[in-house]
């Protein structure tokens, strides 16, 4: 591998252009190949982010020599493809979130990525990001004494998209936004669940249009999340203790974490650092890994995405939510 990652990105829409941008920004990656499904289009999108080459087919840009990381940007329902075909190839993959149709699509690419020793992983940024550590740094401190209860919300007024309404497309509120509150629940109280409760709101294509979502801790903490595709939340997650409580602005993208004692008077305050936009992370952990011969990732590794999956799977069940890979 040259020392400046070569970045191949499969699928030439929205989350593929963050990562464009992304990429456009950092000196330790490159955007060096786009591929799409009409040619027309990721030469389009090859022009405008300064890509080297455009593929009008995926094979074409998993077969490219001079590539050290292919970046599927592909709606949740056409990952395990493009994933599967790249990693046989022995091409390394970062997969946007949520990673499969169901965990049994994971299993199969982990499998793959285990047996060819090519690196895989989940795109779920917020996984990556320096401050996310921070937030459970400061969670496990005792600046707010002993955390007990998790609140996390998400939500934006997408009911009317494609990908969220269609179930072909994995589509719903789940695989779209509830996979972040799940994250920051995961990742800052981590995973001894004595159970999971939940409930969902269905549109006519029978996908989740907003749910509720709430771990119970063997250790009797709880974490509550709320994701919604009707409406705009505050996007906050909120963790408290018996000494305090910490706001968090934006669960989706870290900005700035509050610490207030019990009286509510701020007695802190923590901001993230200058980023491009918050994808370099996963990108960078990724260079490394390859760079190091690793498979996975020490921020989100495959266990834990797994982990996440059996949990989609498992909620969609108890909605009565069938995805056509499910078959």
């Amino acid at each position: 591998m040259q020392q400046k990652l070569k970045v191949g990105i499969l699928g030439a829409g929205h989350i593929a252009q963050k990562m464009a941008t992304t990429l456009m920004g950092m000196k330790e990656a490159e955007l060096y190949a786009v591929a799409a499904r009409e040619l027309s289009r990721a030469e389009q999108f090859a022009d405008e982010f300064h890509a080297q080459k455009a593929y009008g087919n995926y094979e074409a840009l998993a077969d490219d020599p001079d590539i050290d990381l292919i970046y599927i940007a592909t709606p949740h329902s056409h990952h395990f493809g493009p994933a599967r075909m790249c990693l046989l190839k022995g091409k390394p993959v970062l997969c946007e979130k949520a990673f499969t149709a169901n965990a049994r699509e994971a299993e199969e690419l982990i499998r793959i990525a285990q047996e060819k020793q090519v690196f895989l992983a989940e795109a779920i940024w917020t996984r990556y990001m320096p401050f996310s550590r921070t937030i459970r740094e400061l969670t496990e401190s005792g600046i707010i004494g002993k955390p007990m209860m998790l609140t996390a919300s998400l939500g934006y007024p997408i009911a009317h998209k494609e990908r969220i309404v269609r179930l072909e497309l994995c589509g719903g509120a789940l695989y779209d936004l509830g996979v972040y509150p799940i994250n920051f629940a995961l990742m800052t109280f981590g995973n001894d669940l004595e159970k999971i409760t939940s409930t969902c709101v269905k549109n006519e294509t029978g996908v989740d249009m907003q749910n509720s979502i709430t771990f119970t801790y063997r250790d009797g903490r709880m974490a509550v999340m709320q994701t919604t595709a009707f409406c705009a939340s505050d996007r906050q997650g909120i963790i408290s203790g018996d000494k305090g409580y910490l706001v968090i602005d934006n669960i989706n993208n870290p900005q700035q974490a509050v610490v207030y004692n019990t009286d509510h008077q701020e007695t802190g305050r923590y901001t993230c650092p200058p980023q491009i936009t918050g994808f370099e992370y996963q990108v960078l952990e990724a260079a490394e890994a390859i760079r190091q011969g690793a498979i996975e990732p020490a921020s989100m590794p495959h266990a834990e995405t797994l982990r996440v999956m059996r949990m989609l799977d498992s909620l969609r069940q108890e909605w009565g939510i069938r995805f056509p890979m499910d078959e």
